[in-house]
């Protein structure tokens, strides 16, 4: 191997490490914050990781001061829902772009990847008048049934059934099959990596959501756990830093395990769709 090429691949690694370190630095002060039996510890810079004085009883604070299971149960309904939801609409969404012909398809694609441009600030307004008129305010249901769709996913999934080979629905075809049965035997089972990211991704954003649960909900019980945590950290506050940090990594536990389980289905979606980050 050329000296050249060493160097690269050298700097590569190097660049590579320092971004990883950067990344994980903070999940890592956030863990070590909440095993922290002072928040002495917390407010010290540069930030100490040392696994000195470490402490399992701001866990139990936790859920004195807030009631984070039922946070943490509702964020799994709404987070849940939302996901299996956007991937039935989504897929047929995306299949009726992608292999069907009918009037209007250029058009109506269009919408949906225009509404891409318009953040949720400028709809939840809008949003929360009409479920209000509904009388879905204050309920689960006003966090779920705005995000059933999603512009996204419809693009996602279209762009991998698009890549697959047209051959496989012509054969179908002639076995006698039509669009349900060829979306259904053909098409699904070949797009498990695609349908894997758009379920991870999905999840991890309404499982972070802040905003529509602030503005739609109001009472305590039914709020989602990124809203508790801001309640932990202001009205039902002791001033604990270690308190707070153990809530948050209580609620990235989750979403977590999930992403480092799946992560390769990321991957192989991305190289199979064609999309670039």
């Amino acid at each position: 191997m050329s000296t050249s090429r060493v160097l690269s691949r050298t700097a590569t690694f190097l660049v590579l490490g320092i971004a990883a370190l950067a990344i994980t630095a903070p999940f890592l002060w956030i863990f070590r914050g909440a095993f922290s039996g002072s928040d002495a510890e917390l407010y010290r810079l540069p930030p100490s990781f040392s696994l000195d004085n470490l402490t399992a009883d701001n866990f139990g604070k936790v859920t004195d001061q807030v009631p984070y299971y039922r946070f943490f149960l509702n964020s799994i309904v709404v987070s849940t829902t939302i996901t299996v939801a956007q991937l039935l609409t989504c897929s047929t969404a995306a299949y009726a772009f992608a292999r069907m012909t009918f009037r209007g398809k250029g058009v109506l694609f269009a919408v949906v990847i225009g509404s891409l441009m318009i953040p949720i600030q400028v709809t939840i307004v809008p949003l929360f008048l009409v479920l209000s008129k509904l009388g879905l305010t204050n309920t689960l249901w006003a966090l779920i049934l705005p995000g059933i769709f999603s512009a996204f996913g419809i693009f996602l999934l279209r762009q991998h059934f698009l890549a697959l080979p047209k051959e496989l629905e012509e054969a179908a075809r002639i076995d006698g099959a039509g669009h349900l049965r060829t979306f259904l035997r053909v098409i699904l089972p070949l797009s498990g990596p695609s349908l894997a990211t758009l379920g991870i991704l999905c999840f991890t954003y309404w499982w972070n959501d802040l905003l529509l649960p602030l503005v739609m909900i109001s009472d305590t019980e039914k709020q989602t756990l990124p809203v508790g945590l801001v309640l932990l950290a202001g009205r039902f506050s002791t001033g604990s830093l270690g308190t707070i940090a153990a809530g948050i990594a209580m609620a990235i536990v989750p979403v977590l395990v999930v992403f480092v389980a799946a992560q390769r289905y990321i991957v192989q979606s991305i190289a199979s769709s064609g999309l670039k980050l």
